[in-house]
């Protein structure tokens, strides 16, 4: 364990570092000062990702606990920790980074993958009107299993599992609305299940060198596709098997959340634990020889 923490610490340091340096650098750039705190805490970036990202490779699920037991277990690797109530402020402070750090793990050189989204609830559907935490970002929306009170998430993965981008939204948002952007980057073959057919949303992704194929209603003609287009459609559930990993094992979702920051960061390090992970599902390249 303790080689595990030193490694994700030595990772996350060295992104701190170029971090800071892009920062002073934009700042000059752009002729303005960066805002130094007014009371600097006693953790370091750095240390209050690698708590974050520890905590989603453990078994626990409940960050209070796990800070206590981390915080007697590796005191001396970790000197200046704090009491759990100021860590939960500090966690608010890693939100830009943690984002700019799961970026720049994304996948960019692919040129196949999928596309899907899938429910995050943030509490039960019948307390959703009484929700005060997420009053002003979750709403209600309908899923495969029935109407939800949150968000959804929105991935787009290569055959080998990886994450070629991201995003949130509200639970009312339709899926093909966030496509376009979440493929900005993207230059290759998609594959998507029938939420996604759009004539127009094809041809504008045709454009951008995007082919979008997912599967057709009945009522719509058959278009012809290469053996190898097929055979990655019926593969589609490798983004499922994705999603699995994130809620059963990573712990993407649970109703604790007592701010939008804290559950956006939540959500950050667990994708970004997901992407430093060696085991992902994937698509074997023999079964794709055609």
């Amino acid at each position: 364990m303790i080689d595990t923490i030193i490694f994700i610490f030595c990772f996350v340091d060295d992104f701190c570092k170029l971090y800071e340096d892009a920062l002073k650098k934009f700042a000059l750039l752009s002729g303005k000062r960066l805002r130094k705190p007014t009371r600097v805490p006693c953790l370091t970036m750095a240390e209050i990702i690698t708590i974050l990202l520890v905590f989603q490779r453990s078994k626990m699920r409940d960050l209070k606990t796990f800070y206590r037991y981390f915080k007697e277990s590796y005191i001396d690797l970790f000197p200046n920790l704090t009491t759990y109530e100021r860590f939960n402020e500090l966690q608010k402070r890693a939100f830009p980074v943690l984002s700019a750090l799961l970026n720049s793990m994304f996948c960019k050189t692919a040129t196949e993958g999928y596309i899907d989204s899938t429910k995050i609830d943030v509490c039960h559907i019948k307390r959703g009107f009484r929700n005060k935490v997420f009053t002003e970002n979750a709403t209600f929306g309908y899923s495969s299993m029935g109407k939800f009170f949150g968000f959804k998430l929105h991935l787009v993965i290569d055959l080998n599992g990886n994450i070629i981008n991201a995003s949130i939204t509200p639970a009312n948002v339709d899926d093909r609305g966030p496509v376009e952007s979440l493929l900005k980057q993207f230059k290759g073959t998609i594959f998507g299940d029938k939420g996604y057919i759009s004539k127009k949303l094809f041809q504008n992704l045709l454009k951008n060198e995007v082919k979008l194929i997912t599967r057709i209603k009945k009522n719509m003609q058959n278009q012809m596709m290469i053996l190898r287009e097929k055979i990655l459609l019926k593969k589609r559930s490798l983004i499922e098997s994705v999603f699995n990993i994130l809620k059963n094992e990573l712990g993407l979702i649970h109703s604790r959340h007592r701010s939008i920051i804290n559950f956006m960061v939540h959500i950050l390090t667990v994708l970004i634990t997901y992407q430093m992970s060696d085991k992902k599902p994937h698509i074997s390249e023999e079964y794709l020889i055609v």
